[in-house]
């Protein structure tokens, strides 16, 4: 009876199992679920965080100890020699018995004294809580930041002083100072609550501005400069959870949604040594205005910030005098759509000049802006974007930078004269194709460079400009490109679909590795589709790509489009052409590249088309599946906008216009507006703890669905965020979820 209950319950076991589990194979070359998603087999190696030391004479990284902490080793970058500056012992609290965790480091400018950011804890999207930890490296005394009145992991944005003696940090939407040789501790900001935010950022411009540190030491260290963000006015969003509890409770997120109020931002300036605060005079209703972003003059007199209007088309450049607040307008960029906010404006020249990036002339490039405003110079002239500025050398005169004018999918460094003659000199090689990505030294003379390529996953090399020569493999993950290169698969192929009227798509195909042109194959389309994101681009792809592949083994093709409005380098009418019409001229574009491939490729079976996305492409998948119903058969949507009344008002706003001024929009470009053409099998899933794109969304789409008397399948995610990771086997579960509804549905 015993053994007959025994067996029972093997038998149970393995019969509620899902198949992938049981089907999990011994073989190197095929992928499975659990090789991906819960052994992690495929997960590289990383290198650093790295911090150039003497100009980029060396450099400084975290290694793992032979006690089992964390040293931060120095290397003579020339040589490579090594030599141990803080050994993890260094960094054993006094009545501990083990080293700190380096979550992060900073060196003071004298490199006299090393900042720990340990302990740390999330607000939204990443860590910025935690402690702070200051080592003297002469004495090697280890101070706790914060004073006795600090709770644990509750310091933000802690920063040295230039002159290395103080740091200054946000507590509980307040700013401190703390001196290190005393420790006293200065209260600058009294009024931070819940509701008035000191020196850091409430929910949408942390998301859509991407700030998070809402304060900066003045050159002279003398001052320091913070945003203010009343956010009474805005109301709260809640979310409920139901299952950390017997009885609910729900948790308010400050939230603007489209239409309504944002928070009041405002600049305020005020001595280290406390006192009152001068607040900078600047126009207009600050809840209807933006401040995303503010950096000192080199004088320490001012600051200039970036101002944008509520619509995000006109971005004015204001001189604040930090001693009257006196604000002045120097320089303002419009464009009909909208501009992004610029990340690359630094000062050159001594504070003469500062650069600035503009899509002015309907390409993104880089100007030398007069302090004073009055006069501007191209430095970057030519039909080609850049895409990001990787480093200035002023001694030498030139600018470098990443772009990639001949492929959009790619990324490259080139540099430019300061001056604006001559041609962009491209510094990485032509055998390195794919994504580059460079981290350059002050002196310019090395970097560190990162390199990968569809099927190819990263690695990071230690290299001398300009000429581009490795000197060191710093990240070679050698196991990790053997493990795929063993597995079975054909070369990711990347090509152009021509939709007409002389548009043509960036695309990528991935066929099954034992690929016959004369069978019919089922095609998967990954998307995204939204201004915030490419999927064709030429880089390694991690786990999603893993997972792909591993769909390709069991007979699938995977696909992907980047249709016109994502932000590829192709110039600022390809890129905001989808102003006020987001989701209807991108799903437009997704459906007729798709029917261009069907007529192109006779492999591709036109009845079992699907496409799937997250975020922005799960919007972009019910978009496709409900305006095009007779070209999507199944589609899987991830965490989808449903209804973009319901989104941020920074994002939505920025793409879209006003709600007042075009409302039609927002309804047409609106999935849940035409839920009622579903035919094709839907499988729609959410975390209920998505404190970005709201469970809400999905609710919605459920009582439309439901009203149109539509079938359609649902996995909801109790209590877990935009990524839907937290928890146990959450991750995997996601992709089982994926794969178990793609193999029964197309």
């Amino acid at each position: 009876m015993q053994r007959t209950k025994q067996s029972l319950i093997l038998y149970l076991l393995l019969t509620c199992l899902p198949f992938s589990i049981l089907a999990q194979s011994t073989d190197p070359s095929m992928l499975d679920l659990n090789r991906i998603f819960s052994q992690y087999e495929f997960y590289p190696d990383y290198f650093g965080p790295a911090r150039w030391i003497d100009e980029g004479d060396g450099y400084t990284t975290i290694e793992r100890s032979e006690n089992g902490g964390q040293d931060i080793v120095r290397y003579e970058t020339k040589t490579g020699e090594k030599e141990i500056l803080i050994a993890a012992t260094d960094l054993i609290p006094e009545g501990a018995q083990q080293p700190l965790s380096i979550a992060n480091y900073d060196w003071s400018d004298d490199k006299s004294k090393l900042l720990i950011f340990t302990n740390t804890a999330r607000v939204w999207r990443t860590n910025t809580k935690g402690d702070y930890w200051v080592l003297d490296v002469a004495s090697k005394k280890l101070q706790k930041l914060g004073g006795s009145e600090a709770k644990p992991s509750t310091l933000m944005f802690a920063k040295f002083a230039p002159q290395s003696d103080r740091v200054a940090y946000v507590r509980e939407h307040n700013i401190f100072v703390e001196d290190l040789q005393s420790a006293k501790i200065t209260q600058l900001t009294f009024d931070g609550t819940v509701d008035i935010i000191n020196g850091t950022f409430d929910w949408v411009y942390e998301e859509e501005f991407q700030i998070q540190d809402g304060f900066r030491w003045s050159p002279d260290g003398k001052s320091i400069a913070f945003w203010q963000l009343d956010a009474t006015d805005i109301k709260d969003f809640l979310m409920i959870n139901n299952t950390d509890s017997i009885y609910s409770y729900t948790i308010p997120v400050q939230y603007p949604k489209v239409g309504q109020d944002n928070s009041a931002c405002k600049i305020g300036a005020v001595s280290a040594a406390g006192g009152d605060i001068v607040w900078m005079n600047v126009p207009g209703d600050p809840k209807n205005n933006y401040i995303p972003r503010m950096m000192w003059t080199t004088g320490s007199d001012a600051v200039l910030i970036q101002h944008m209007n509520r619509k995000q088309n006109t971005n004015d450049i204001m001189r604040c005098d930090v001693k009257s607040g006196e604000a002045k307008t120097i320089y303002t960029d419009k464009d009909a759509a909208w501009l992004d906010v610029v990340n690359d404006w630094k000062w050159m020249n001594e504070g003469k000049n500062f650069t600035w990036v503009s899509e002015k002339d309907g390409w993104k490039h880089v100007y030398l802006i007069s302090a004073d405003g009055k006069t501007e110079e191209l430095i970057t002239p030519g039909e080609f974007d850049i895409i990001s500025i990787v480093n200035i050398d002023e001694k030498k005169g030139y600018l470098y930078y990443i772009a990639s004018p001949e492929n959009p999918t790619q990324r490259y460094l080139f540099r430019s004269k300061l001056s604006g003659k001559g041609s962009p000199e491209k510094l990485t090689p032509e055998s390195l194709a794919g994504t580059n990505g460079y981290n350059i030294s002050p002196n310019s003379k090395w970097a560190f460079h990162s390199y990968s390529a569809a099927g190819t996953p990263s690695e990071t090399n230690l290299v001398s400009l300009p000429k581009h020569e490795t000197e060191r493999v710093l990240v070679a993950n050698k196991e990790l490109k053997e493990k795929v290169a063993a597995l079975k698969k054909t070369p990711i192929e990347f090509f152009r679909v021509d939709i007409g009227d002389g548009v043509e798509l960036d695309a990528y195909m991935m066929k099954p590795y034992n690929f016959d042109p004369n069978k019919k194959y089922p095609v998967l389309f990954h998307v995204y589709g939204e201004p915030w994101n490419q999927t064709v681009v030429d880089s390694w792809g991690g786990m999603t790509y893993l997972w792909h592949l591993m769909l390709t083994q069991q007979g699938y093709i995977v696909m992907s489009i980047d249709n016109r409005g994502t932000p590829a380098p192709r110039g600022r009418d390809w890129r905001k052409i989808v102003y006020g019409q987001i989701g209807i001229l991108a799903s437009a574009d997704q459906a007729n590249g798709v029917k261009k491939i069907i007529e192109k490729y006779d492999f591709v079976d036109a009845d079992r088309i699907g496409i799937w996305g997250w975020s922005g492409g799960g919007s972009m998948t019910l978009n496709a599946m409900f305006r095009y119903p007779e070209v999507y058969k199944m589609g899987m949507s991830v965490a989808p906008v449903t209804l973009q009344f319901l989104y941020d008002n920074v994002y939505q706003e920025r793409y879209m216009g006003l709600p007042w001024e075009n409302k039609e929009g927002y309804i047409k470009g609106s999935p849940i507006t035409y839920a009622k053409n579903l035919e094709g099998k839907l499988l729609i899933m959410h975390g209920t703890g998505d404190d970005n794109v709201h469970y809400q969304n999905t609710e919605m789409l459920i009582n439309e669905l439901v009203r149109q008397n539509k079938i359609f399948s649902l996995m909801s995610y109790p209590n877990r965020s935009h990524g839907i990771y937290e928890g146990q086997n959450t991750s995997r579960h996601v992709r089982e979820m994926l794969t178990w509804y793609l193999k029964n549905n197309l």
